[in-house]
């Protein structure tokens, strides 16, 4: 004799699949002692349809980490880029790093404006990736 499956009972509510499931490294942004969080802040202030590129770009890397070119590309002392060409002939650039508890934590992001990453941009990533590992 076959089962029937039970139908739900009235009122019941099914429980939400986790956020982050099927992704191989959940993102975080990096967050300053003062509790700000200078990625999203920067991501704020471009357009909806800049915000949505990054957006699918970082997404590439939750769900295919470890993932290389022309997405992701490693910079040494275990930061990365992942990146992203926008509109109008600009390059967008998330630094960031892979943690102990396997996150992407969001470090720095900018408009690229010459062939080479700015030290500049890759030193204030470094710096906020000793910050952030301190605070864990």
């Amino acid at each position: 004799m076959r089962k029937t499956p039970e139908k739900p009972q009235r009122g019941y509510v099914q429980p939400e699949k986790p956020q982050n499931e099927g992704k191989r490294v959940p993102t975080i942004f990096y967050r300053t002692e003062a509790g700000g969080e200078p990625v999203r802040d920067w991501l704020k202030r471009l357009s909806p349809e800049d915000r949505k590129r990054i957006g699918e770009d970082i997404k590439t890397v939750e769900f295919g980490w470890p993932i290389g070119m022309p997405v992701c590309r490693p910079l040494g002392d275990g930061v990365h880029e992942v990146r992203t060409s926008l509109a109008g002939n600009r390059i967008a650039r998330i630094l960031f790093y892979i943690d102990k508890k396997s996150r992407m934590v969001l470090l720095h992001g900018f408009i690229k404006k010459a062939q080479r990453t700015p030290q500049e941009d890759l030193d204030l990533a470094r710096s906020n990736k000793v910050k952030h590992q301190r605070g864990m």
